[in-house]
């Protein structure tokens, strides 16, 4: 029904909204991770603030928003609207309220979401980030190939996927591609900067 997918968006969003990179380095060093690096307040900018383990458990947060928000609407509403709630908390995450609308790219939120829904793909997702990024120690492209890799395998793939599925899986890897527009255009460019583990924030 219109309304069970609206409450469940609507939840989903509520969730993905909350900024724990925000939230983690201001309580730790009262900076706002906004005025560091890309400006973003995801996982790999809290590295660039020198907080490797802020930055872990930013990583993990994120990714927890999208499985909690797809687990709980799972108990009560049928896997459409768990679906639809998932993808909720990519745009909460994206776009949350408490901080005008500026959020992350949804990378940890999103392929969360997609690993809960098709956990398969989520798997076939996370080594393709991992050897991206092995190769090319760039934290963004080894996103964007991962959400396409995850997309083409949901639909092409050995496996039968329903179609809320397949749905999902694009929407949440074209919301991210969306957000990494200014990534693209440094990538393209030779400017994008490389994940580094050392203390000294990076520009």
């Amino acid at each position: 029904m219109p309304i069970d997918l609206a409450v469940s968006f609507s939840f989903g969003y509520i969730l993905g909204s909350i900024p724990f990179g925000f939230v983690l380095v201001y309580l730790a060093t009262s900076q706002d991770i906004r005025t560091i690096g890309s400006g973003n307040i995801g996982a790999t900018n809290v590295l660039r603030s020198g907080q490797k383990k802020l930055a872990f458990l930013t990583l993990i947060l994120d990714a927890l928003k999208g499985t909690i928000a797809f687990f709980i609407v799972c108990l009560w509403l049928p896997p459409e609207s768990a679906a639809l709630a998932g993808f909720g908390a990519v745009v909460g995450h994206c776009f949350p309220i408490w901080l005008r609308f500026s959020g992350g790219k949804g990378v940890a939120t999103g392929m969360a979401v997609i690993t809960v829904i098709v956990p398969f793909t989520g798997l076939i997702m996370a080594a393709t980030w991992l050897l991206v990024a092995a190769f090319t120690r760039i934290s963004s492209l080894s996103a964007l190939l991962s959400f396409v890799t995850a997309g083409l395998f949901t639909s092409f793939g050995p496996f039968e996927n329903s179609g809320i599925a397949q749905i999902t899986v694009w929407g949440v890897g074209l919301l991210c591609w969306a957000r990494h527009r200014q990534n693209i255009k440094r990538i393209l460019s030779g400017e994008e900067s490389k994940i580094s583990f050392s203390k000294k924030p990076s520009d």
